[in-house]
């Protein structure tokens, strides 16, 4: 490493043409990998195909029906669903559903299929048939009978009968996100017109066509807002503190190189850009500054003091060498953990941001110091010392101040982890995005008037062939109703236990004393194949029943529930099973939202034990560099301890933490771990090869790179909070955690870590000076060795 750290500048002098050429050819074949990259709007991206819980949908699915539905929200400005021009035009709606693209099935409250007895015969029919024609009698029983069905109270109409929707089932294949475009383009277009000739009536949009569309707008709402956003910051800050256009332009070009390879490696690998991942350019763009504007610093800090641009350049390539490659390294090793998360578009992730962080490395390295060499760069003269006055001012603050500044440190993160008691493993699914997005606001008005869209799903087995027919699997389907619709938040319960007992009612005369389940099986059996062939085609029972009627489909519908309670209702369901219900039928709920609820308990535990791993990946590394176990074992403090300690404000203000959090300590582990490295190697430079004394190498260190390292923080922190501005929920806190974690990891590296080196050091320094004193009988003071003084004899 000695040898390469020296000779390294003059290579890259020697052969600067060549690495300039070399570097835009190289960048050039792996930024055309761009052209394979897509995006993804499937919400499932976040699960992996061994994930058991999606497997369990997924089984749940293939023997039912898939749930890719677009749910039409209708809102009467009057508040009146059954008025005669508001159910002709929800008619006339329902009727246009079913040209919808894909569609296989529309649900409404006016093509209902009501039943009613005429003498033996079963009559089903829509409950409402050419609305213009009805009569105030007619339209008040059919909201009379509307408001009675469970099918549809608080599912599809409100019991205030101020709201009321359009289910559309769609059929649309995994991964398949042009139909998913496709349906929701003319579902957006339709109900536009729709609203154009019906100006008293609102409609809104959600379901999980539009769910997987918020995911794909977010994407793309982030890349095509957010990288402008902070490539502008960068220019302003580097502009600011460099104060040189050339060393500015050659950062900005690094940058955009470093984030090129990245994006177009991902492409050649077959990487698909989601959410969270579509973040990588933004982080790449802001963890490639940090190495070169490290570089620049330290060569401008030369040529201030009257070196040549060439000697400048080889000098800033031997300081920096060895903490700038590992820096990459452990930046590096950081994000790669992330491969270890149960959700695949944060290994993307992870991937995507350690090939750029490799670029940036390399481009870093080579590229930027060839660069420089062979353009202008004009530096005013010797730096005044009004410009070294804020860190000479930072490093004698620290100082003076050991004493107290030691124990207030521990003090100030001892309070702050105590933030992470108050904190709640918790999330909400709908939440992940605000109310920029149309499927929040019509998520959020669904919920307030409507019903829910948190669903937990259960496939109830009857145990044999025809089973779903006998009385005891219906009754047992009706006790397990009641009982969560006794739960809190659960507003609806879909089961084929309901479509029985109306059936049963229906068979004899309609009298309402028979609005049970059917005693005898065969008689069940004969209602329910009348009622299936009284059905019309796309309204048949194949959502609810499976083939060999040995299983039923059971839906609970709630109503603002995190995951936690989610997961609650859940498991005390699985209890009740167990103790009412025969051992066939007791299962686990699934479903989108219970596999949300389950992902980020997943993540945490498989992130934390990556984090871990990491932790003492990069420990031996640092050990390694810094040649000792002791200075090694005090860097890693400031390093773990800025990830907790803002998890503990966290909890102190926000409380619960979810899917975008779970990620936070492999994501800034190897990040904040940087600007340690950084001031240790510039101590060790002042201890070991200027002889310096703890307290004069702390100087030293801050002279030397305390600049470049709170400009670097700027940046990094800049670049997160850019992220923090999104609109989605999961990027949004992964930038504001990471921000203030880069935050309190500089004021733990300014403030902490020059006291601790100084209360390490300090009893080994003065023994030193002891053996010394026996053996010479004067000794140079360390005072009168320069902060930049040449090496020891």
């Amino acid at each position: 490493m000695k040898y390469l750290e020296d000779n390294i500048g003059k290579w890259v002098l020697c052969f600067r043409w060549p690495i300039i050429l070399i570097s835009i050819v190289l960048v050039g074949l792996a930024a055309s990998g761009g052209k394979h990259l897509g995006f993804s709007n499937d919400s499932r991206i976040f699960f992996s195909d061994d994930n058991p819980q999606l497997k369990a949908l997924e089984a749940l699915e293939r023997t039912y029906t898939k749930d890719d539905s677009v749910l039409i929200v209708i809102a009467p400005e009057d508040g009146k669903v059954f008025t005669r021009e508001t159910l002709d035009a929800i008619e006339k709606l329902t009727r246009a559903c079913w040209r919808i693209p894909h569609s296989n099935r529309v649900d409404s409250i006016t093509n209902f299929q009501y039943t009613r007895a005429l003498e033996d015969d079963l009559i089903v029919e829509d409950l409402v048939l050419d609305a213009l024609s009805l009569s105030d009698i007619e339209i008040r029983e059919i909201k009379k009978n509307a408001l009675a069905e469970p099918l549809l109270l608080n599912r599809l109409i409100s019991s205030s009968a101020h709201v009321t929707a359009i289910n559309v089932n769609t059929i649309k294949p995994d991964g398949n996100d042009e139909i998913a475009i496709e349906v929701a383009d003319y579902v957006r277009k339709m109900t536009r017109d729709f609203m154009e000739e019906h100006p008293g009536i609102r409609v809104y949009l959600t379901g999980s066509i539009m769910i997987d569309m918020a995911f794909g707008e977010a994407s793309k709402k982030d890349m095509t807002t957010l990288i402008p956003i902070m490539f502008g910051m960068l220019v302003l800050i580097m502009i600011f503190t460099l104060r040189s256009i050339s060393g500015t332009l050659t950062t900005l070009i690094v940058i955009l190189f470093s984030m090129l390879c990245g994006l177009g490696m991902a492409g050649w690998l077959g990487i698909i850009l989601t959410s969270p991942s579509a973040n990588a350019p933004v982080i790449i763009m802001t963890l490639a500054v940090a190495d070169s504007i490290h570089l620049l610093v330290t060569l401008m800090q030369q040529m201030r003091r009257g070196k040549s641009k060439k000697h400048a350049i080889r000098e800033s390539l031997r300081i920096n060498f060895q903490p700038v490659f590992l820096t990459s390294l452990t930046t590096g090793i950081g994000f790669l953990t992330m491969n270890f998360s149960d959700a695949p578009p944060f290994r993307d992730l992870g991937n995507i941001v350690a090939m750029g962080i490799l670029a940036a490395f390399c481009l870093s390295i080579f590229f930027l110091p060839a660069l420089m060499s062979v353009i202008p760069l004009k530096i005013r003269g010797k730096k005044s010392k009004s410009e070294d006055k804020p860190c000479g001012w930072l490093a004698a603050f620290t100082i003076r101040n050991r004493n107290i500044l030691f124990p207030g440190m521990l003090v100030f993160s001892g309070l702050l982890l105590l933030g992470m008691t108050k904190i709640e493993l918790d999330d909400n699914f709908v939440h992940y995005f605000d109310h920029r997005y149309d499927f929040r606001v019509a998520s959020d008005f669904y919920e307030q008037n409507l019903s829910g869209l948190q669903t937990i799903e259960y496939s109830l087995d009857a145990g044999e062939e025809n089973g779903i027919n006998s009385p005891v699997y219906l009754k047992t389907l009706e006790a397990f109703s009641r009982w969560y619709l006794s739960q809190p938040a659960v507003v609806h319960v879909n089961s084929i236990a309901d479509t029985m007992k109306r059936l049963n009612k229906n068979m004899h005369g309609d009298d309402p004393a028979y609005y049970r389940i059917p005693d005898d099986r065969e008689l069940a059996a004969q209602y329910l194949l009348l009622y299936e062939m009284s059905l019309p085609f796309g309204l048949d029972l194949n959502n609810q029943i499976n083939v060999d009627k040995s299983s039923s489909r059971f839906t609970v519908t709630m109503r603002n529930t995190t995951s936690q309670e989610l997961l609650a209702i859940d498991a005390r369901a699985r209890q009740w099973l167990k103790q009412n219900a025969p051992p066939s039928m007791l299962t686990y709920g699934t479903g989108l939202f219970i596999i949300f609820s389950h992902i980020s308990e997943r993540n945490i535990q498989s992130m934390l034990g990556a984090s871990f791993g990491a932790l003492v990946l990069i420990s031996v590394i640092i050990v390694f560099a810094l040649k000792s176990v002791k200075l090694g074992m005090v860097s890693l403090v400031p390093n773990f301890l800025p990830a907790f300690m803002a998890f503990g404000i966290w909890g102190m203000t926000m409380g619960r933490v979810g899917l975008a959090l779970s990620v936070l300590v492999a994501l800034t582990l190897g990040i904040v771990v940087d600007d340690t490295i950084h001031f240790m190697s510039k101590y060790l430079r002042g201890r070991r090869d200027y002889d310096m004394g703890p307290d004069r190498a702390v100087k030293y260190a801050f002279h030397n790179v305390g600049t470049a390292i709170w400009v670097t923080t700027a940046i990094l922190a800049a670049g997160f909070m850019v992220l923090a501005f999104s609109g989605f929920k999961i990027n949004s806190d992964m930038g504001l955690m990471t921000a203030m974690t880069i935050i309190i990891a500089l004021i733990l590296d300014f403030f902490f870590l020059p006291t601790l080196l100084m209360k390490v050091e300090r009893k080994k320094h003065e023994a030193v000076k002891m053996d010394c004193s026996r053996c010479f009988v004067t000794v140079s003071s360390d005072d009168k060795r320069p902060d930049s003084g040449g090496k020891r004899a």
